[in-house]
């Protein structure tokens, strides 16, 4: 009988050329086909430490959960808001327990693909860390900001060239660890063959737009590697003022050369 195909996830993280540290973590677990993105906030202090805590909270949560690829897209959205929310008591308890680590905090996206044989992508976040959808030609942001640009944006109170130079445009409105409490967003939908997504930090947003991005996940003959270094990689020649972590999935086909076994974890 021949196994089912899988989606293959490919990531990385890059300091940049501005910044003395990486204060982004990230971790692809694909044989667990759970995938997460993390960026401590520069503005505050141990913002490394607080991306560091979320990734291995959620890696902790799934290597210790029983994962079916049969469970509903409800179960897959209730656990990831699970995780996230536990993520925040344990980094905020750090937080407020010592003194050096008082007011860290982190965004976080992560996601996880269920259903046999037909895949549905299943994605919680917390900040403004994004999921992308790459379609037939059309890139979809998959996750909303949380931050007040994005609430004036929705209001109609601003337009997007003014978000571009608003002075409250970094202002987060939810994050990991600097409040108690926390409302992950959710959002599911099912996926189709050829569709590549993607994770990633302000970092490579910064420094491309949509079409930019598309261009880059359009390429049908790249893996997730190739197209995950063509990302940063352009991040990186537009300047990289900033961290940038990526991480780019895609279907494999179950005779296809990827080892769904790669793992990848960094800053652990």
């Amino acid at each position: 009988m021949t196994p089912p195909d899988r989606w293959f996830g490919a990531g990385r993280t890059e300091t940049g050329y501005v910044r003395t540290t990486n204060q982004d973590a990230f971790a692809v677990l694909n044989d667990r086909m759970v995938w997460v993105v993390a960026d401590g906030m520069g503005g505050h202090p141990a913002g490394d430490v607080a991306a560091r805590m979320a990734v291995a909270s959620i890696l902790q949560a799934a290597e210790s959960s029983l994962l079916s690829e049969h469970r509903t897209t409800d179960d897959s959205c209730r656990m990831l808001s699970e995780w996230l929310i536990a993520a925040n008591r344990e980094i905020h308890e750090q937080a407020q327990a010592q003194p050096g680590l008082t007011g860290m905090g982190t965004t976080i996206v992560t996601m996880t693909i269920t259903g046999v044989p037909t895949p549905v992508v299943s994605i919680a976040h917390l900040g403004d860390s994004r999921a992308y959808l790459y379609r037939a030609g059309t890139l979809r942001q998959l996750t909303r900001d949380h931050t007040l640009i994005e609430k004036y944006l929705r209001s109609g109170l601003i337009d997007e060239a003014q978000s571009k130079i608003h002075p409250e445009r970094h202002v987060l409105t939810q994050a990991v660890g600097i409040e108690r409490h926390v409302t992950p967003t959710t959002t599911t939908i099912p996926l189709q063959p050829e569709d590549r997504l993607l994770l990633c930090t302000d970092g490579l947003t910064k420094m491309l737009d949509d079409r930019e991005i598309a261009a880059r996940l359009s390429d049908a003959e790249a893996d997730p590697s190739r197209l995950r270094d063509a990302l940063i990689d352009q991040a990186l020649d537009r300047g990289g003022e900033d961290n940038v972590t990526v991480i780019v999935c895609m279907r494999v086909e179950a005779t296809g050369g990827h080892r769904a076994i790669d793992n990848t974890v960094s800053g652990m």
